[in-house]
């Protein structure tokens, strides 16, 4: 095996300019006084919105406030030679329209598929030889229900029926990610001619209906219940409960027993990549990869990126009309709009002028549900995991359970609700919920020979801990420390192995990446806060209350995950404002 401290060196030298880096460093320096449209933040989103802009013929300028590109979809190499995806670090979700109209994979874009895709070990006694037991997941059926048979023969014969239903529901909800949600006020408000001109507005409506059909009242419910419930009405054993459990609380202060998860649960499993619906997968050189891609697209058409540009105020006129920016440097360049990546509290509680927005609009953003469970950790480590589960091989090569999301503190959906528990009373869980992937198990490019980054999101952990204590280095050690004495019970000498990490707190989240409270979806995707209420009520249409200005972020519908929707629906729908203003 070849050592770490070679591939340490190696992987400090130069490296090959991404298309998108040129074309930045052609830009800046060049910034103009007027473009068309102006778009706040990096973001993936926002480089999706900027690029299809720009191909529509309307003249669009970025702005970062950070280094780099890319807002949560970034790579940065935190610890020498280790190229971390530092916030998100997972691709599924992204629409295939994005792919293909923005042309990915002709600038760059290279993605290394999933399977299997899910691993649980169980902490079981091994006396008298036993191996502990684990289950394994992927995309052959058959070898699925072996593995379920494990734990339940039941659930064995009851998994494909339920991978079946959960694709329909998937399949109904998929037309309503690609457009603005229907403004019913509007509707009521015009006249008859101009309702049937809107009538197209309400086909993705329509379609969903006809696809979940007679069997609407039990999608209803998934959409509606605590996954908990759900799940039970499936399945009977508790490690293939859990596991698909996580999928309905990462990145959610929830608990599987609570009404509403069971959205989540879906909004996990209606991906589609490179034509696989639910597949999940690696970015080759990290997220930050797919972030140059979009850049990349998006400067071929002629937008210009700007980093290290921070956008202070949005400019309003005398009339009440968005007439572009002010940056932290004090530079004014005009647009006849803009489009905001950053969160909702951002765009309006901090950048624009509060005279200019209604004081109940305002009232409701300021009230929005950020609260974040998330702890990310990033970790350099110089060999693989070595579950008990699951051995390594004498040589230490990937084995197929290192690609796949590994899910510890899995076995029972009860310890998913105590980790919850214990974050409600400000205190980080005991025995957290940790996701952790080894992205360069498959992506040979993010480490050294014979070393590996491995990412664990983990949860859950309150922004702010009991007592009203802020998190401060000792408390964020101790709490990583307390993940990794996990990890070393189903792999031991993982400690060991350890050659750096990277803590992400909630706070840190959110001054590192913006995220308000930590919340990796902008605001929580409760119902509440979703479709026709994303960001408020009667603002899901990516417009807000100030004439030119838009969201095109998380924030707004359909909401969170490296998606892109939000990019592409707002400037859809901004393109139709610019033509008929």
């Amino acid at each position: 095996m070849a050592t770490c401290g070679r591939g340490l060196r190696r992987a400090l030298g130069a490296s090959p300019c991404p298309t998108w880096r040129r074309a930045l460093s052609d830009t800046r320096g060049r910034l103009k006084p007027e473009y068309d449209a102006v778009v706040v933040g990096a973001g993936h989103n926002g480089l999706v919105a900027a690029a299809y802009l720009q191909r529509f013929g309307v003249n669009t300028a970025v702005f970062e406030r950070r280094h780099v590109i890319g807002g949560a979809a970034v790579t940065e190499e935190i610890i020498p030679g280790f190229k971390f995806s530092r916030a998100s670090y997972l691709l599924s979700l992204l629409r295939p329209q994005i792919y293909s109209e923005l042309e990915l994979k002709k600038h760059g874009l290279r993605l290394h598929l999933r399977n299997p895709y899910s691993f649980t070990p169980m902490l079981e006694e091994s006396a008298g030889g036993k191996v502990p037991r684990s289950l394994l997941l992927g995309t052959d059926m058959a070898e699925n229900q072996k593995q379920i048979a494990q734990f339940s023969r039941k659930d064995a014969q009851a998994f494909p029926k339920y991978e079946a239903f959960m694709d329909r529901l998937a399949l109904a909800i998929d037309p309503l990610l690609d457009s603005a949600p229907v403004d019913l006020e509007a509707f009521q408000q015009v006249s008859l001619l101009q309702r049937l001109k809107m009538l197209s507005t309400l086909k993705p409506l329509w379609q969903a209906g006809c696809i979940l059909g007679a069997q609407l009242p039990q999608y209803h419910q998934v959409l509606t219940a605590p996954a908990a419930k759900v799940l039970d009405q499936w399945f009977e054993s508790e490690p293939l409960k859990a596991t698909l459990a996580t999928d309905a609380v990462i990145g959610a202060m929830t608990d599987p027993y609570i009404p509403g998860s069971g959205y989540v649960l879906l909004h996990h499993v209606m991906g589609n990549l490179e034509g696989i619906r639910g597949a999940w997968g690696y970015v080759q050189g990290g997220m930050g990869a797919l972030s140059d891609a979009i850049a990349s697209s998006a400067t071929t058409h002629g937008v210009s990126i700007f980093t290290e540009k921070t956008v202070a105020k949005v400019q309003v006129s005398s009339g009440g009309r968005v007439q572009g920016v002010i940056l932290q440097d004090g530079s004014e360049v005009r647009s006849k709009v803009v489009l905001s990546n950053a969160s909702p509290q951002i765009t309006f509680l901090k950048l624009t002028p509060q005279e200019w927005l209604p004081e109940e609009f305002v009232a409701r953003i300021a009230q929005l549900d950020t609260k974040s469970p998330v702890t990310k950790i990033n970790v350099a480590v110089n060999r693989l995991p070595d579950f008990l589960a699951a051995p390594n091989t004498p040589r230490g090569q990937p084995l197929p359970h290192h690609q796949c999301s590994i899910h510890l503190n899995c076995e029972d959906t009860l310890l998913v609700h105590q980790a919850f528990e214990d974050a409600l009373d400000g205190l980080p869980s005991k025995r957290p919920l940790i996701e952790l992937c080894i992205p360069s198990s498959l992506d040979t490019t993010l480490a050294p020979p014979g070393c590996h980054v491995i990412s664990l999101l983990t949860q859950y952990t309150p922004y702010t801990l009991a007592g009203g204590k802020a998190w401060d280095e000792q408390q964020r050690n101790a709490y990583a420390d307390r993940v990794f004495d996990c990890i070393e019970a189903y792999a031991p000498g993982f400690k060991g192995s350890v050659v750096g990490r990277d803590i992400l707190t909630p706070p840190d989240l959110e001054r590192v990446f913006g995220l308000p409270g930590g919340n990796i979806f902008h605001c929580a995707m409760s119902l509440d806060q979703l479709y026709f209420a994303r960001p408020v009520p009667l603002h899901s249409g990516y417009r807000s209350p100030l004439q030119g200005l838009y969201l095109c972020g998380s924030g707004a519908h359909p909401g969170g995950g490296v998606m892109g929707a939000a990019g592409r629906n707002a400037a859809h729908v901004v393109f139709r404002d610019l033509r008929s203003m």
